[in-house]
This record gives structure tokens, sequence and C-alpha cells, in this order.
């Protein structure tokens, strides 16, 4: 079962290059952690999951590259044809109109209808040297402008194409203190355009990943390169090829079962339904252990909230809003946007 990456904006893409070069590190290191016929069988199925093979033998990464100026997608190719190990096929890059970098309305209603068919044939040559396709990721910042908004356009245009295929958003949460003025705008509209296309949104925190390489990595000086690593590790640990343990002996015995408690759940949720174990006998990128816990709780709530609260306050004096009706959303959709985010909020509040 294959996965088709879908990288855009250049933080898609740097990110992007970051779980490839992770996933076949992985992949094609010495592990002494398993039998040879094991880690064969991983190799395997993560080559099929995750590349493509030319005839030659060289791997070819089942992703599509798309952003609005070429210097970020010729870098991502020239570091993947460097690495000597794998490479890219699919690309796009398109030029985008002189001021609209950062704005959101421009990359979900200009970019997007004028580019379609151009994306949308990309990916579609993708698909197709899938022998299953199992679904798509999409890797995308939140808080950009054209990125984010054509991240929500591609989304939506995936879930009319391909309605039984998995559609899961790879969302980088900005900074609290970030330095794009509008970034809270392009968060509440990315936000709630996913939210009504995606079939899961797997939020990645800038704040939280920078905190990780400060104390836990011991980095003085954190770089993008630093986050966008410990990214693609997170990414490739939860894509990496795995077996159901529910059934195993192991797994009954594991202190994991506390997982199972029901005090830790909505009460119209069963345990045995909301929490689910998969392991393999191989772990992750050298290290001897490693675990992955993707969890849908409360956590976002007080994040989401004060991304709301700043994007309402802007919005109630009407600060940079023509900078997106000039593009096509009008007030009604901030309203719109406003209404269903506040809705989220509230539900995850009574959980």
């Amino acid at each position: 079962m294959s996965i088709v990456t879908v990288q855009l904006g250049q933080c898609g893409n740097q990110v992007g290059f970051e779980v490839f070069d992770a996933l076949y590190s992985d992949s094609y290191c010495s592990q002494g952690l398993c039998s040879k016929k094991e880690n064969e069988a991983y190799q395997a199925s993560c080559k099929e999951r995750f590349f493509s093979e030319e005839e030659n033998g060289v791997l070819v990464a089942r992703s599509v590259l798309v952003d609005m100026e070429p210097k970020v997608i010729n870098q991502t190719l020239s570091k993947a044809a460097q690495s000597g190990r794998w490479k890219y096929g699919q690309h796009a890059c398109f030029c985008q109109k002189q001021g609209s970098g950062n704005n959101w309305a421009y990359g979900y209603s200009c970019h997007g209808p004028k580019h379609e068919e151009s994306i949308m044939n990309l990916i579609r040559k993708e698909v197709e040297k899938c022998d299953s396709l199992h679904g798509f990721s999409i890797i995308m910042s939140m808080a950009g402008g054209t990125g984010s908004g054509l991240g929500a356009f591609i989304t939506q245009n995936l879930q009319d194409q391909y309605p039984n295929a998995l559609k899961m958003n790879q969302v980088i949460w900005p900074y609290g203190t970030g330095e794009v003025i509008v970034q809270n705008y392009n968060s509440i509209l990315t936000l709630s355009h996913l939210y009504r296309c995606s079939d899961a949104l797997l939020v990645h925190e800038n704040d939280a990943i920078h905190k990780i390489c400060a104390k836990m990595m011991n980095i003085r000086q954190i770089s993008f390169n630093n986050i966008n690593q410990v990214l693609a590790h997170q990414l490739g640990s939860m894509f990496q090829p795995t077996y159901s343990a529910e059934d195993s002996f192991h797994y009954r015995r594991n202190p994991l079962g506390g997982f199972r408690d029901p005090a830790l759940y909505t009460t119209w949720l069963k345990p045995a339904d909301a929490f689910s174990m998969w392991k393999t006998q191989r772990a992750f990128n050298k290290y001897e252990k490693s675990a992955t816990l993707v969890s849908n709780s409360q956590f976002l709530v007080k994040p989401l909230d004060t991304i709301v609260g700043k994007a309402w306050n802007m919005f109630a004096s009407k600060a940079y809003v023509y900078q997106y009706t000039k593009f096509g959303i009008e007030e009604e959709d901030f309203l719109d946007s406003f209404s269903l985010l506040e809705q989220v909020i509230a539900s995850y509040c009574n959980l």
C-alpha cells in the first residue's frame, strides 16, 4: 500500500526532503535488532510505501513538489540528487504575483484554480506508479501564504478525485511569536478548510519542536534544519511499516495496558476503540527502542483558541482584510471560519 506525498511551499518542500531522507536512511541502514529475513521484509515494505524504482535501480520518492518560485524546489532536488541514494521525480514551479507571498487568498483563489490541471496531472502520474494506493500525505505550513492556501485547495481536489484514499495533512503550526503579520488569518482559513475535506490533520508545533531541540538535544543555536530533522524523525517513525499488536501476549502484559483505562477517554468512546497499538521488531533509524504516540485530545485547545482570538481581534478592526478581499475571499468567509473553529474548540472542551 503506497503513500503519495505532496510537498507544498518552502516549508513543505524542506520538511519533505528530510522525511524521505530519514525514511531511506532507516530502511537501508544496518540493523542488528532483528533477523536478516525480518529486515529484508521491512525494507521491501518501506520501499513499496514511499519509493518507486527505476530500471537502473535508482529509487524515486513517491512525491510531488509544488512551489511558487524555483529556488526552494531546485535546492530540494539538488540535495536529493547529491545524496546519491534516492531522487525526486515530479515537480512543478509557478511564478507568483508580486506582493502575494504571504497571502492565503492568492494561493487558494488564484494560484490553485489557475494551475489546478497541471498539479493534479502530476499527482495522477505519481498515483499511476502505485500498485495499490493507500492515500496522500500533504506537508504544508499553516501560517505561510500561498503554500497553505494552495494546500487547502489541493486537498479539496484530492477529496473530489480520490474520495476513497486517505488524505492526511501534516500541518506545521507557527511559532507563537511568528514574523508573518497575517499568520493568524492564514491559520484559521487553512484549518477551517482542511477540517471539511481532510481525513486527518497531524499538527506539528514549531514551539514544541524548538523545546525538544533545546532541552532534549542540547542544541544552542537552533536552525530550521534542526527543526525539520526532528519533524522528519517524528513522521518517519509514525509511518514505518508495523503490524497490529492487539492480541500479542507481550501487549497484554506490558504497562502500556494503562492506555486502556476508561478514565482517559470520553464516555461515548470505548477504550477498545480509543487506543490501538502497532509494533515492529525493528527500531527506527538505529535507535534501540522507539515509540510514537499519535493522540486526538484536548492538547491543541489552548493554541487553537489563542490563534482564533488573535485573528478575531484583527478582523474586528478590519486589519489587512483588504489583502484577502482583493483576491476573492469575502468577509463572510472569515466569519464562517471563525464559527467553525469556535465549534471545534467547544467540542474539544466538552470531551
